[in-house]
């Protein structure tokens, strides 16, 4: 879904929109899951990256910008563990029950025309 909002700053507000959001690359070198007996399931994945390209525009009192960006998200690191209920009763259910994630760099290129 697209990104639009308000931000206000000393000299009045920034109205901004990113649309057409898309995940061009996803990479996952190191991912594993693993059976906890009688609770669930977890996965832990390390050093992963995202690209996104997206296009954006902003606008002020005094100007606006638009164009398209790339941000390249690295050193993704994610645990999250997910609890599966044992009853006969149903179909089996799958429960996010916690998540840690932390990303380490960030780049952001932002190309615009005023």
């Amino acid at each position: 879904p697209d990104l639009t909002g308000h931000e206000r700053f000393g000299l009045g507000n920034v109205k901004y929109n990113i649309s057409r959001i898309h995940v061009t690359a996803v990479e996952l070198p190191s991912a594993s899951i693993s059976l906890l007996p009688g609770s669930g399931i977890k996965l832990v994945i390390r050093n992963a990256s995202l690209t996104i390209d997206m296009n954006w525009n902003i606008r002020t009192w005094m100007f606006k910008d638009s164009g398209r960006g790339t941000v390249h998200i690295s050193k993704v690191f994610v645990t999250a563990m997910f609890s599966t209920p044992l009853d006969n009763t149903g179909p089996t259910s799958i429960s996010l029950t916690s998540c840690q994630t932390t990303s380490g760099d960030v780049d952001i290129k932002l190309n615009g025309k005023t």
